[in-house]
């Protein structure tokens, strides 16, 4: 089994390491309520993604 000769440094550990970092996800605004959102995600709010209604508003589904 292969073993480091040398110990590497704490430069060299922290370059290798440096796009570890976690980025925030990037918010959009719903186009239909003006509600933040994550990109690519349907509207929690009003079921829109992609301008048209993916998943129906809760008051439509109790009313049918």
């Amino acid at each position: 089994m292969a073993v480091p000769k040398r110990k590497h440094s704490n430069a060299r550990t922290g370059s290798r390491r440096s796009h570890h970092n976690i980025k925030p996800r990037p918010l959009t605004v719903c186009s239909k309520c003006s509600t933040t959102i994550p990109t690519h995600v349907v509207c929690p709010t009003c079921g829109f993604y992609m301008g048209r209604v993916v998943t129906p508003d809760v008051e439509e589904a109790s009313a049918e």
